[in-house]
């Protein structure tokens, strides 16, 4: 199951955090994805990816920009022009 929060999105198996994204704010209209994981035993599954899916639909539903420290993160952006316009130069 996936949770997404204010600042973090998470995959839930049987209550234990299996994979998380994480995105503190910068300011009150920007966040930085910081930190995307997946537990080893779920790699190669696509959930990091559903993951991200997620975050950025919450970031456009709230009017969020983004900043993405995390090399995941930079990478996935590269492959979704549909969220290219959340992005900060």
């Amino acid at each position: 199951m996936i949770n997404v929060e204010e600042n973090k999105t998470t995959y839930m198996v049987n209550d234990v955090v299996m994979g998380e994204v994480d995105y503190p704010y910068i300011n009150k209209d920007t966040v930085n994805i910081t930190h995307t994981f997946v537990d080893n035993s779920l790699r190669g599954q696509g959930i990091a990816d559903k993951l991200m899916t997620e975050v950025f639909k919450y970031l456009s539903e709230n009017n969020l920009k983004v900043v993405c420290t995390c090399s995941y993160a930079v990478s996935w952006l590269e492959k979704h022009p549909e969220y290219q316009n959340l992005k900060v130069d």
